[in-house]
Order: structure tokens, then C-alpha cells, then sequence
């Protein structure tokens, strides 16, 4: 297991490993030196990978590294740079009918305003890189928009890609459900305690046993697999259309899954694992 930080859940992952007399090595990324030139296996990385780094870039690249010496990796290369840009993923959803959020790309803040005006300024602003809804702008009239974007012009060009979504009206809370292959094995709504925006665990949501109902299943496992598939989180919202997804994601946290449907999701993630090692 690759981690730059020990979580809560890495501790977890660490705890079920012992309990299923799993042999699971946690690797310090920080303290890494790789020779990418050489397409030699390393031992000490056993079979496969598990990564769990929280730095997205720093993830990545070490995955691509490693599957270049053959070592299979939890996610995959392909998966994790989807899911770890939020465009790329909203492009794969789209390919596979996933329905999404109305979402437009734009390169400047006059295309910008010109989007906004096409959504009637009930839109928010998203990085295409970045989680726990850091950077996260709603762009609900001009002037807002207009400050928000002055700022993102003079930081670094990958905020310059704008990335402009509609506002779903939806209760104050999405759902997250956990995949692990071909299984939606959890689910639970996060609730926003502000009423805000902002649903995520990490910034103070609150979690509830949500019940995987057909129709979740089938637009959970369809966003999945449209991504490539893995230990996933997708994230839906209750539109007045139905349910839509707006993100998934490839290094998934379940704190919030966890301690609320009490689902062995440590357990069922090193389980995993081990069967793609005998496939």
C-alpha cells in the first residue's frame, strides 16, 4: 500500500489486512526513489498496489512508474487521471449516458460570462483538478463572477480552464456510493450541515445510511464502468430529473461509509485486491 499520509482509513486498511492474515506492506511515497528508466519489478511491492496517496499528481505519476514495471495498480493509470480531472470524467460520463450536471468548458472570463448568461448565473465554478471542494466559486451574478474570475486569471493556468456547471436544485445533500468491482456495496447521503454547497465528510458533512435502490445501482455501475472501473466513490445528486452524477472518485475516503452502515469497506477493498492477483 502506497500512502503519503496515514489516515483514518489507512489505519483501517492496515487493521483489516492483519485481521484477514492479508500480508499488506504500507510504502512511505515520500521516500521513494524510482529508476523509471528500468522496467524491472521491484520487490517490495509485492504483487499489487493499493495506492491511497492523498496528493492526486503524486499518485498518479508513481502509478504510471509502476505499471510500466508491471506491477498492477488500485486504480489504474487510465482511471485515476479520469477521475482525478473533473472534465475528463464529466466526458466519459457523457460518451457512456451517464446523466450529468449541464456542465461548459470555456478558456477565458468573457466566454465565462457568456456561459453564465446561458445558465442564468445559477452555476458554480470548479477546478478541474482538486477535492474536498476546495476552490469551488458559486457564480450567481456578474459582479461575482466578474471578482472570481480576476483572481483565477493570475493563478496557476490550469485554474484557467474553466470548468462552469448548473447549479442542480437538489436537497441539501448528495450521495456517495462506494464501488468495489462489479459491486455498489455502500451508500449514504452527505448532508450538508450549513445548507450549503458543500456536502464533503472532510468539511464538516454529516453521513447517513443511504438504501441502494435499482435505479442507484444501475447509474452508479454504469458511471463505474464508464470510467474505466476499480475501488470507486460516485457521487449523484437528486435533480428534478432524477438522479445525476457529477463526480467519481479513484482514491476514495469512507470515514463517513464506514461509521454509518457499518460495512466492512477495508475489508472488502483488500479482498479485492487479492482476487485480481489470482486472476
Amino acid at each position: 500500500m502506497l500512502f503519503d499520509q496515514i489516515r483514518w482509513e489507512e489505519k483501517k486498511l492496515i487493521d483489516a489486512a492483519k485481521r484477514k492474515n492479508i500480508n499488506l506492506t504500507p510504502i512511505d511515497a515520500r521516500k521513494l526513489r524510482i529508476d523509471v528508466t528500468s522496467r524491472k519489478a521491484r520487490k517490495e511491492f509485492g504483487d499489487i498496489v493499493l495506492q491511497r496517496c492523498v496528493s492526486y499528481f503524486r499518485g498518479l505519476h508513481l502509478t504510471a512508474a509502476l505499471e510500466n514495471m508491471g506491477i498492477p495498480v488500485i486504480n489504474s493509470y487510465s482511471v485515476t487521471a479520469v477521475c482525478g480531472n473533473k472534465l475528463l470524467t464529466t466526458l466519459a460520463l457523457a460518451k457512456a449516458g451517464v446523466p450529468t450536471p449541464k456542465t461548459i468548458l470555456a478558456f477565458t472570463p468573457e466566454m465565462v460570462i457568456e456561459a453564465l448568461e446561458e445558465l442564468k448565473y445559477q452555476a458554480i465554478l470548479k477546478p478541474v483538478t482538486g477535492s474536498w471542494g476546495r476552490l469551488i466559486a458559486p457564480l450567481k451574478d456578474r459582479e461575482v463572477a466578474e471578482a472570481v474570475l480576476e483572481d483565477r486569471e493570475f493563478m496557476h493556468p490550469l485554474y484557467q480552464v474553466y470548468y462552469v456547471q448548473e447549479i442542480v436544485k437538489r436537497p441539501p445533500r448528495d450521495i456517495r456510493v462506494t464501488v468495489i468491482g462489479d459491486e455498489a456495496v455502500a451508500a449514504i447521503y452527505r448532508i450538508s450541515t450549513t445548507g450549503e454547497l458543500i456536502t464533503n465528510i472532510a468539511r464538516g458533512g454529516r453521513a447517513e445510511t443511504c438504501r441502494i435502490t435499482k435505479e442507484l445501482k444501475e447509474i452508479t455501475l454504469k458511471a463505474a464502468k464508464a470510467v474505466g472501473g476499480g475501488v470507486l466513490g460516485v457521487d449523484l445528486m437528486e435533480s428534478p430529473r432524477g438522479l445525476v452524477v457529477h463526480e467519481v472518485n479513484h482514491t476514495i475516503e469512507f470515514f463517513g461509509t464506514v461509521t454509518s452502515t457499518h460495512i466492512d469497506i477495508p475489508g472488502l477493498i483488500l479482498e479485492y485486491a487479492v482476487e485480481q492477483v489470482k486472476k
